[in-house]
């Protein structure tokens, strides 16, 4: 099971996302940005940092780097895509996933805890979790503000494509508890079939009893399981989201 870490000038997370799939049982390597082919991978993460600097906007240069032409064929063909922090705003770039990633409300950049609430376990990045559940995550960023228009935030929520909210301990929903000003107080959601998801804050970051928690296991315990699910043919799929009629 092996897994590609896409990383770009800039990119300062790559490792911390190897280490995660490493630390579940996964293979895991870096793919620079100048890489034009893509074979023999399982799924692709699409790493955080600051590429290109965010100028312009974030992820408005790595969209044009060589390797995501091969990240869309890969997708195209069924691959599993993460994108984390600016991998996210990569994605919305390009868009494979709808949307746009704005300023923070406040207009600060924020380094924090926070909390997500499970909105669906049957995706490739939740299955490990209960439905509700509650994780505690860690999020960098200062355009990290999630905001479509209300017809594409209507169809999200109709698809069932908002992955994770954030929340308070409880897994209750308010203003307090939304540290960026996402709307629907959106932290993750994915395009129409599930395969690919983006979110803002840093799985990969919470791994170890020693960063104040280990939540980040079960995003990268449940893409594990899903490749796994994938390879088998007697396991029950889990890759791909149930599509509404």
């Amino acid at each position: 099971m092996r897994v590609g870490v896409v990383y770009y000038p800039g990119s300062n997370c790559e490792q911390d996302a190897v280490w995660a799939c490493q630390a579940v049982g996964l293979e895991a390597e870096t793919i620079w940005h100048k890489r034009s082919t893509l074979q023999g991978y399982d799924a692709l993460i699409l790493a955080g940092g600051f590429s290109y600097g965010d100028h312009l906007r974030c992820g408005a240069i790595a969209r044009f780097s060589p390797v995501m032409a091969a990240v869309e064929r890969f997708a195209a063909d069924g691959g599993l895509v993460l994108g984390i922090c600016n991998g996210f705003q990569v994605l919305t770039e390009m868009g494979m996933l709808p949307g746009a990633l704005l300023a923070n409300a406040g207009l600060k950049f924020r380094c924090q805890d926070l909390l997500m609430r499970v909105e669906r376990n049957d995706s490739p990045y939740t299955n490990a979790c209960d439905p509700g559940q509650v994780l505690r995550m860690n999020m960098a960023h200062y355009q990290g503000n999630y905001f479509a228009d209300p017809e594409t935030v209507a169809q999200l929520e109709e698809n069932g494509q908002v992955v994770m909210r954030f929340c308070g301990p409880q897994g209750e929903r308010a203003p307090r508890f939304n540290p960026n000003g996402s709307i629907h107080d959106i932290a993750a959601i994915s395009d129409p079939s599930g395969r690919i998801m983006g979110l803002m804050p840093h799985p990969e970051r919470v791994m170890d009893p020693a960063l104040g928690s280990v939540d980040g296991r079960f995003l990268f315990e449940s893409l594990r399981d899903a490749i796994a699910a994938r390879q088998s043919p007697e396991a029950v799929s889990v890759a791909v989201l149930p599509q509404q009629v």
